[in-house]
């Protein structure tokens, strides 16, 4: 006697599971969606306040304490480095730093880094204590300019890690990085 052998009933048990996990990976798919909406909508507006900057000044205001809550950050710092001296603008205004901690963050590495801290860069300042997440955007200003670094800090621990967002905070270096060689370059 032959035995009839029911394989509808496991082909059916696996679609279900197929299903589910799809079902799965477009609700992941649908919060990166939105949450990358909203971050587009945010650099969109940032970029929008340091272009419409009356001048270095207002830039730098600009990037330093509108930015803060344009982009949803705690802090945010802009420096600018020759071989002899370095400069930071943050929320507590302009400070000398130390070159040396200029030359480790922009030795080698990518023009954005994205990364968790247990301290933030030198470039924050006395906030530096406070951020656990940090985004360093490089400048690529024209000669005979300086050397720049935009910094993004965060309070939350994983706000900056992974590689989301690294071209959108790589345009607003652009944007910055255009706005200080319009102002250092052009005669008034």
């Amino acid at each position: 006697m032959s035995e009839v052998i029911d394989f509808q009933s496991n082909a059916v048990a696996r679609l279900r599971a197929r299903v589910a996990a799809l079902d799965e990976a477009n609700a992941d798919l649908l919060a990166y969606a939105r949450g990358h909406t909203g971050a587009v909508a945010q650099i969109h507006i940032a970029a929008l306040a340091a272009i419409d900057a009356e001048g270095l000044d207002h830039l730098i205001h600009v990037v330093t304490q509108d930015w803060v809550d344009i982009l949803s950050v705690d802090a945010v710092a802009l420096a600018l480095a020759t071989k002899d001296q370095a400069l930071r603008a943050g929320s507590q205004g302009l400070q000398l730093m130390s070159v040396g901690a200029m030359d480790s963050l922009m030795a080698g590495g990518p023009d954005v880094t994205l990364r968790a801290v247990d301290r933030g860069a030198d470039l924050f300042g006395p906030a530096a204590d406070l951020i656990r997440s940090e985004a360093l955007i490089r400048l690529r200003l024209p000669a005979p300019l300086p050397i720049g670094m935009l910094a993004l800090g965060s309070r939350a621990a994983h706000n900056f890690e992974g590689t989301h967002g690294g071209e959108l905070l790589a345009f607003l270096g652009s944007i910055v990085s255009r706005m200080i060689a319009r102002w250092l370059l052009t005669p008034p």
